[in-house]
């Protein structure tokens, strides 16, 4: 099992319209051959004074079978549609590819 943690770094303000699409996508990506797991996660509003803050990104978890699904799950129709719908809304996004050590 691989993990993939992607930042999206939105324009600013249009981080809640990519969330949305996010959510809209959740359940095609969730059955997905060799999915473990896709969760969008966001800044928590804790106190800490060292927490780095990104207000304008998503932070993807993803967990994958093999690389091979991760590949796959990049080429699926619905993902093509999805990152049509957001091109607008999205300054870049930096992909890591993880495995346990």
């Amino acid at each position: 099992m691989i993990t993939v943690i992607a930042e999206i770094r939105t324009r600013p303000g249009h981080r809640e319209s990519v969330l949305k699409a996010i959510e809209k996508l959740l359940p095609a990506v969730l059955a997905e051959e060799g999915c473990g797991g896709y969760q969008p996660m966001i800044d928590a509003d804790t106190p800490a004074p060292w927490q780095k803050r990104s207000p304008d990104s998503i932070f993807m978890l993803e967990k994958w079978q093999s690389q091979a699904h991760l590949e796959q799950h990049l080429q699926m129709d619905h993902m093509l549609k999805h990152r049509e719908t957001i091109k607008d809304s999205v300054l870049d996004t930096t992909i890591y590819v993880l495995d346990n050590a």
